[in-house]
């Protein structure tokens, strides 16, 4: 292994085995597994008889900044007490990779998602948590709620 450094070894067994990259940047390197798949709408499916509340939490959602263009990172919690649909969590997973590239503050992105979702799933409530990452020492933290209402006449309407 005289003059060759294992950093350079790897990375000569990636460029032979390429098939990704652009062209002319010199490195490129193999897929593994399907392109990112881009989110298309969601997918529902019946509320299991037993099921009273349901919560869905991710930690890998980005949006950018609006104001500088920086990605802020965030923890995103959604809990709902379904009437009669729940969210497939895939469909969930790809719809929060949406905002990757969107400028949003996170407080609006915690109403986003909770009028977005409960305009799908029409639940009982609904409520969406984000706590944004720290930058410049500071963390966000709103909350959304969704709730159907019942009024005099005993008819629902939304409330919020």
């Amino acid at each position: 292994m005289r003059g060759k450094s294992w950093t350079g070894l790897i990375m000569g067994a990636m460029m032979r085995r390429s098939k990704v990259g652009a062209e002319g940047d010199g490195v490129q390197f193999e897929t593994l597994g399907s392109r990112v798949l881009e989110f298309k709408g969601f997918d529902t499916f019946p509320k299991p008889d037993l099921v009273e509340n349901v919560v869905l939490t991710s930690d890998e959602v980005t949006a950018l900044c609006p104001v500088t263009g920086q990605p802020d990172w965030y923890t995103v919690e959604v809990a709902y007490q379904p009437r009669g649909l729940c969210l497939e969590s895939k469909c969930f997973k790809l719809y929060l990779q949406s905002f990757r590239q969107k400028g949003l503050f996170c407080e609006a992105l915690a109403s986003d998602i909770c009028l977005e979702l409960a305009g799908v799933l029409n639940p009982h409530a609904i409520e969406v948590r984000i706590v944004q990452k720290p930058r410049g020492g500071v963390t966000i933290e709103p909350v959304a709620r969704w709730w159907a209402c019942v009024r005099g006449d005993g008819r629902e309407v939304a409330g919020g």
